[in-house]
Order: structure tokens, then C-alpha cells, then sequence
């Protein structure tokens, strides 16, 4: 496909992925908030609590029922297509930017795959995460909450750990985040709604609701509540190489997730109690712990290759960085890339100037350098003595004269 179409074709469902996924994750929270701040204490009968707010110049009055009202109002406000679209525009997402650009996105670097394993690896693995997901929910674990989300954790975690040995970085995470964002819309589509739907036919025909059903709803959406912050963390972070570029980036994954798990918990339960106070800063010293851990090792020794690779020089010459930069990353960043996948620079980032290449010096470090992320694929095949090239001429100044 040509590549303008894609970039623009990324850009239209990126937008639309991003917009209902804030419309999606917004009501989440909302409706998390608006039960914790329930007043409780002398409620209506038949409520089980109410609210007044104010926004945007309005004073609101909020009512939750213990069950239903006595009659179904004409119009019910159902939350469903946020989550539906979302789920539709990531999936479209992913085989826009993973699939059609499997060897230069997808797959790691000799992994051996080709393009079509690597799509069923995925187009598998997003379907045997739901309905193993769900078996788990319904088991005998479904009644032990803890356990089970202990459990989940671990499989996630697991298949991060599987997805790294076979997919480039990013698309581990995202893959991550793909399963994750799957389990939620399924529960949306497959529990929640069923649910809401059995709810409110049993009332319109004067009968007492089967209890189970709501109970299986309120354990999936307790799930897709917590699983929002890991989420929103993973649709970043193709930004931060640290993270999934690191050897480690499965227990990078693991780790945020367990902050972002501990800060969600804390907002759910603060209206109630404080003693989950201490998560917010655990987690800040264990962004800092994460920090210090993946901080990139010097593995440079202090005689390096040159680019030709048939000496040895103390001191890198700019004119052997412009070398190996023009041969290995100028095929597409430039103003005007020879590489058949790109019209324009991506993000912008172009090395045709010896000044273009100083200013990126800190950025060569961490994509090329630290995390080899880049090549993306390592389309250009760039060596291990040349990242120690790259990363001992920035050590020395990053000097261009």
C-alpha cells in the first residue's frame, strides 16, 4: 500500500481510537466516582444513595437505585458503543501499523518468522486471551477475586514474556495491550450488557431479576477498572524505548502495571478509607526504581571499531558517525527517504546535516545505542560495533568538526 495512504489512514483511525477511548475510559472513571460519593445515609426508599454536583454552570441531582424503579423511564441511557468502537479502531489500528508493515513493526529482529506467522501469532493470541480469560472468570476462582486477579496478572505477564522472544518491543506491549483491551470490550459485550439487558426486561415484566448475572457484570467491570491504567500506560509508550526496548521490558511491563494496579486502587477506595494512601508513594520511588534499573549499562570499550570495522580508533571521527548514520538510518530519516515505506521522515526526525545529526545525539543514544530499537527492524542491518561506534562518539562530545 502506498506509504501516504497508510500514514493517513494511521492518522484517521488513531484519532478515532484515541477519541472513544477517552469517551470509553472518561466514563469509567466517572461512574466509579459517582458511586464512591454516593451519599448512603438517609437515602430515598428504593434508593441506595444520591449525589448533587455541579459543572459547567449546572447543578446536577443524581439518584442510584437499589435495583430499578418501579417503571422503567421511556429513554435509558445505555454505555456500550464508547467501548465497542474503541475495541473496533485499535484492532483496525493494529493491522494498519503491525500488519501491513509486519517485518519493519512486528517481528523482532532474527526471530526467525516471517510476516503471516507473526499475524496469526497475533490474530491467536488476541483470541485464546479472551476465552481463556473468561473460562478463569467462570471457574471456582470467579468466587475468589484475589486469586483470580493474581492469576491473570501472572498469564499477562507471561504472555508479555512470550510476545518479547517474538515480536519487536513495541509490538510486545502492544500486543499486551491488545489482549487486555479485547478481555474488556468482551466483557463489555459478552456480561456487562447481557447483564443490564436481563436487569431491565425483568423489571418491565414485574419480575425478580436473577442475581447472578449482575454479580458476574459487577466482577468484569471491577476487572475492566483496574486494567485501564496498565492500558493507558501501553498506548504511550512506543515513546519511551527505556521501557520496551529494554532486554528486561516484560518485567518493565509487569512493574508498571503493579504501580498503576495499586494507584487504581487507591482511588477506588479513598472515599471510604485512607489506608491505601501509602501506594501513591510507593509508586513514585517505584517509578524511580524502574528508572535506575533499565538505565542503560557502558558496554563500550574503551577501543572501538571503527565503521569499516578494520581498526581500532580512541577517538570517533564525525566523518565515520556520518557514515555509518547515512548507511544504516538515513533511508528514512531524511527529507527525502529512499526507503519504499515512508514519504517523509518519521516523526520528523531527519539526519542529512551534520548539525540535523548533533541535535538527535540524545536520541540516537537511547533508540540506536541503549535500546537498539531502532532501525526499526533493523531493516539496514546495523552492527553491534556500530551502536558502540555511536555511543562512544556521543560519550566524547558528539563533536561534528
Amino acid at each position: 500500500m502506498d506509504p501516504h495512504v497508510t500514514e493517513w489512514l494511521n492518522l484517521a483511525v488513531r484519532w478515532v481510537h484515541m477519541i472513544t477511548g477517552i469517551a470509553w475510559i472518561g466514563a469509567s472513571f466517572y461512574f466509579v466516582w459517582l458511586e464512591n460519593n454516593l451519599d448512603r445515609r438517609t437515602p430515598r426508599e428504593g434508593l441506595s444513595g444520591d449525589l448533587w454536583a455541579i459543572h459547567g454552570g449546572g447543578i446536577y441531582h443524581l439518584e442510584k437505585y437499589k435495583l430499578a424503579p418501579p417503571k422503567m423511564p421511556d429513554n435509558l441511557h445505555w454505555f456500550k458503543w464508547e467501548a465497542y468502537f474503541t475495541w473496533i479502531s485499535g484492532v483496525t489500528l493494529l493491522a494498519i501499523v503491525y500488519y501491513l508493515n509486519a517485518e519493519l513493526y512486528l517481528i523482532a529482529p532474527g526471530s526467525g518468522i516471517g510476516a503471516t506467522t507473526a499475524i496469526g501469532i497475533s490474530v491467536a493470541a488476541l483470541i485464546a486471551g479472551w476465552f481463556i480469560y473468561d473460562f478463569l472468570c467462570d471457574s471456582a476462582l470467579g468466587k475468589q477475586p484475589a486469586l483470580l486477579g493474581a492469576l491473570i496478572f501472572v498469564l499477562i505477564i507471561a504472555a508479555a514474556w512470550g510476545f518479547s522472544q517474538v515480536f519487536s518491543g513495541r509490538a510486545a506491549y502492544i500486543h499486551v495491550g491488545a489482549i487486555i483491551g479485547t478481555i474488556m470490550v468482551g466483557n463489555v459485550f459478552r456480561i456487562i450488557m447481557p447483564g443490564q439487558r436481563a436487569l431491565v426486561k425483568a423489571i418491565e415484566e414485574n419480575r425478580e431479576p436473577d442475581p447472578v448475572l449482575p454479580a458476574k457484570a459487577l466482577l468484569r467491570s471491577r476487572h475492566n477498572n483496574y486494567f485501564t491504567l496498565p492500558v493507558l500506560f501501553i498506548m504511550i509508550s512506543n515513546h519511551f524505548p527505556s521501557t520496551y526496548g529494554s532486554e528486561y521490558n516484560w518485567a518493565i511491563l509487569a512493574g508498571i502495571a503493579v504501580l498503576s494496579v495499586l494507584v487504581r486502587h487507591y482511588f477506588n477506595t479513598r472515599h471510604e478509607t485512607q489506608k491505601y494512601a501509602w501506594t501513591l508513594p510507593a509508586a513514585a520511588v517505584g517509578m524511580i526504581a524502574l528508572a535506575f534499573v533499565s538505565a542503560p549499562q557502558s558496554t563500550i570499550a574503551p577501543q572501538a571499531p571503527t565503521a569499516q570495522h578494520g581498526g581500532v580508533s580512541s577517538s570517533v571521527t564525525f566523518e565515520t558517525v556520518s557514515t555509518v548514520i547515512a548507511e544504516r538510518c538515513t533511508v528514512c530519516h531524511s527529507a527525502n527517504p529512499t526507503s519504499s515505506m515512508f514519504t517523509s521522515a518519521p516523526a520528523g526526525v531527519m539526519f542529512d546535516s551534520p548539525e540535523q545529526i548533533r541535535q538527535q545525539a540524545a536520541r540516537i543514544q537511547a533508540q540506536s545505542v541503549a535500546s537498539e530499537a531502532m532501525p526499526l527492524g533493523n531493516i539496514t542491518q546495523m552492527t553491534k560495533a556500530e551502536r558502540d561506534l555511536l555511543g562512544l562518539w556521543i560519550q566524547q562530545g558528539a563533536e561534528v568538526r
